[in-house]
């Protein structure tokens, strides 16, 4: 198998039924996301497929090192803050080895256009963990027009220097990338593959479209723009990075190399205020189903044969060691994989297995297990047991009825925890908003 380019493409809080392909409503100007529609029309479209985490940092840990993020001191903030910039414990350690960097020594070209969220320099940063070359914000939110952080800080870097560019934030990283396909692309075609993490922020707050420019002055001194939004707003956003994406796949199209690149689309973790999570329940910081449940989309023409839908379960780590497999990558033996290949899974139909996936969470002491058709779930001391399937809305607790199966996967849940570190005492979760803010469910 000749060893493919890979753009690894994350969106940020977007709910699982936000595209159409997953069941989304068409918005006022008509579809939201024809472009990814096509990419899984085109691929392979996960219905089960899973974040790491149910908000962004630790899942972004996940992702760069295919393993579980409760490895890492930095991933036990839920998430990492801006607060945190000069910090030389809370990032991911250039020690460590990485998708990026594994790529680059078995001979890849390596990106990231977008978001970075793993620490700040000059403790951390991509650069130092595997990427060749950086452009974006290196914390977890910035204005789409002032890449400013919630600090107030100007938050958009080239490489490790921190420059202005003008421009609203989604369209520089869409263009950015169709500039290093067209770079890559001589080598790509006699032999010298790339990998491209394009890390949207997109559609994350705050609310703001290409023609929002003066929300920015509105919203520098609380990012989180609890007095703004609406879905109309929030579904343009998303329509403007799958129109960026768009630019990117013609780009691949038009430099020949479609057919031989694989493209994975996911998010971070589940959606926000404005995310149609449906028929999920619950969202960003839940370890309820709308808060880890996200689109997981492949396309690669000279692999995936078209129009396919898969139920194999996983999560973000095991993209990454699919990444790695599909590359023909070995793993450093000192830092074996928890993330699993779905490259079978890719190459042929009916090849799902089965996958035990484990989460726990600062937040709430939440904690959940999903085993083959059912969850184990613990929010606030409270122990619930779900058959999925039936009840993907987590409505019906069915631990009452089956006491015996909710102690096993109770134990199954503590047996995989105490092969995991302690949540550090000193951790920190960072909630933007509260109750007070908005009514919850």
């Amino acid at each position: 198998m000749k060893r493919p380019n890979i753009l690894y493409i994350v969106a940020d809080d977007l709910g699982f039924a936000d595209l159409g392909c997953y069941g989304g409503r068409d918005a006022a100007f008509g579809p939201v996301s024809p472009v990814l529609d096509t990419l899984a029309a085109n691929g392979l479209k996960f219905t089960q497929g899973y974040s790491n985490s149910p908000v962004c940092s630790p899942t972004r840990f996940a992702m760069i090192t295919a393993r579980y993020q409760y490895r890492l001191r930095g991933a036990a903030e839920e998430p990492i803050n801006s607060r945190s910039r000069g910090s030389t414990t809370l990032g991911l350690p250039p020690e460590h080895p990485t998708l990026p960097s594994l790529l680059h020594a078995s001979g890849y070209r390596t990106a990231l256009i977008g978001k970075w969220h793993l620490g700040y320099p000059p403790a951390f940063g991509p650069l130092r963990s595997g990427y060749e070359e950086f452009f974006g914000p290196m914390s977890g939110g910035v204005d789409y027009f002032s890449h400013c952080s919630g600090t107030g800080q100007h938050d958009l870097w080239f490489g490790e220097e921190e420059k202005q560019e003008e421009g609203y934030l989604t369209d520089l990283l869409s263009q950015r990338s169709v500039d290093y396909i067209e770079r890559m692309a001589p080598g790509a075609r006699s032999g010298t593959p790339f990998f491209l993490s394009l890390h949207y922020t997109a559609p994350h707050w705050p609310w703001e479209t290409r023609e929002d420019e003066a929300v920015a002055r509105d919203v520098k001194d609380n990012l989180f723009h609890l007095h703004g939004g609406n879905i109309h707003t929030y579904r343009r956003m998303i329509h403007h990075m799958d129109e960026g994406i768009g630019w990117v796949v013609e780009a691949l199209k038009k430099e020949g190399l479609l057919d031989d690149t694989l493209i994975v689309f996911t998010s971070d973790n589940g959606g926000e205020r404005f995310s149609d999570n449906w028929p999920l329940v619950g969202g960003k910081m839940d370890l309820t189903e709308g808060g880890i449940r996200v689109p997981w989309i492949a396309h690669w023409p000279a692999v995936i044969q078209p129009g396919r839908t898969s139920t194999q379960h996983c999560m973000t780590m095991d993209w990454s060691a699919t990444m790695l497999a599909a590359a023909g990558t070995e793993a450093d033996a000192a830092y074996p994989l928890d993330g699993a290949s779905l490259l079978p899974v890719l190459q042929t139909e009916g090849r799902e297995f089965a996958r035990p996936l484990h989460w726990r969470m600062n937040h709430r002491g939440q904690r959940a297990l999903r085993d083959g058709d059912w969850k184990y779930l613990r929010v606030d001391g409270h122990d619930y047991l779900f058959n999925l399937p039936a009840d993907e809305r987590e409505r019906a607790n069915l631990g009452g009825k089956q006491p015996e199966r909710l102690a096993a996967m109770r134990q199954a849940w503590e047996d995989w925890n105490a092969s995991m570190p302690p949540i550090p005492a000193d951790a920190t979760v960072s909630l933007g908003y509260s109750y007070k803010d908005m009514p919850q469910r």
